[in-house]
């Protein structure tokens, strides 16, 4: 019998940072996606996740994706959910490589709890928003072959009492926005549409409708993005994060604010009930 069995391995009972990832790195870096050796040859294609929008309100910030999933030019999924609650405080959407990414977010989860345990309180916001900038950065090799992740972060900052909103790029750039920002493919046409629909100070029901309404817009020329299917019940992932915390809204809610977008949009289309 080895003098060692039963017992933890070093790295478990090692002093060291309050980081899960800086842990995995010392413990077994092959469970990191940097740490993983790719086979020669052609990346497969695989299910992508898109389109990602976040809003900023009076009081908070909206995080909004549809539920479409595409390969090539097929409909991978249409119950795909891209974005999910990082911590108490704050939400994450993901864009690109849908595998990856929900494994990053995965990660980033629990490198946030990991922290909260080890020191006894939360991480700042700019703190969460630079962590998950170095996690894409260490992903650099995986996007060099394809497997891009391009996730939006956004949260409610305990210290300014305000929402923010950061997006990244694919080398781990960190850009913080102000108002409201989109990813994805559908990210132009959705960008185009918060920018005519978006205004300072507006109330938490107007956000949600006009995160759902910048979906619409951008499932009407995007094909990888799914719009609101009331047929199939399929709404769209929508959150709102505030001082009181993450709040995933209903999909009663949703299907409400869609009735709204869809009442605006015939009355201010051509030949609609609103056209003079």
């Amino acid at each position: 019998m080895r003098p060692d069995h039963g017992r933890l391995p070093e790295t478990f009972t090692t002093p060291g940072t309050s980081s899960f990832l800086d842990f995995l790195a010392r413990h077994d870096p092959s469970l990191l996606p940097p740490g993983r050796t790719l086979p020669a040859g052609e990346v497969p294609s695989s299910p992508s996740a898109t389109t990602i929008v976040a809003l900023a309100f009076d009081g908070g910030v909206v995080l909004a994706g549809d539920r479409r999933a595409t390969a090539g030019s097929m409909i991978a999924s249409r119950h795909i959910e891209k974005v999910f609650p990082a911590d108490e405080y704050s939400a994450v959407g993901i864009a690109g490589t849908a595998g990856l990414a929900l494994e990053l977010v995965r990660l980033f989860q629990l490198e946030l709890e990991h922290y909260e345990k080890i020191e006894g309180s939360l991480l700042s916001l700019d703190g969460k928003a630079n962590r998950l900038a170095t996690m894409i950065r260490g992903s650099l090799g995986l996007a060099m072959q394809g497997l891009a992740v391009v996730p939006l972060f956004g949260g409610y900052d305990l210290a300014r009492e305000v929402g923010r909103i950061f997006s990244y790029d694919v080398t781990g750039g960190r850009y913080e926005e102000t108002d409201f920002h989109a990813v994805g493919s559908g990210a132009v046409f959705a960008r185009g549409s918060l920018k005519k629909l978006w205004w300072a100070g507006m109330a938490e029901h107007d956000a949600v409708r006009t995160a759902v309404h910048a979906l619409v817009d951008a499932a009407d020329d995007d094909s990888a993005t799914g719009g609101p299917d009331a047929t199939r019940r399929i709404w769209p992932v929508v959150a709102t994060v505030t001082a009181r915390g993450y709040h995933r809204v209903e999909d009663a809610a949703l299907a409400a604010a869609h009735v709204e977008v869809e009442g605006v949009r015939r009355a201010t289309e051509p030949g609609g009930g609103g056209a003079r």
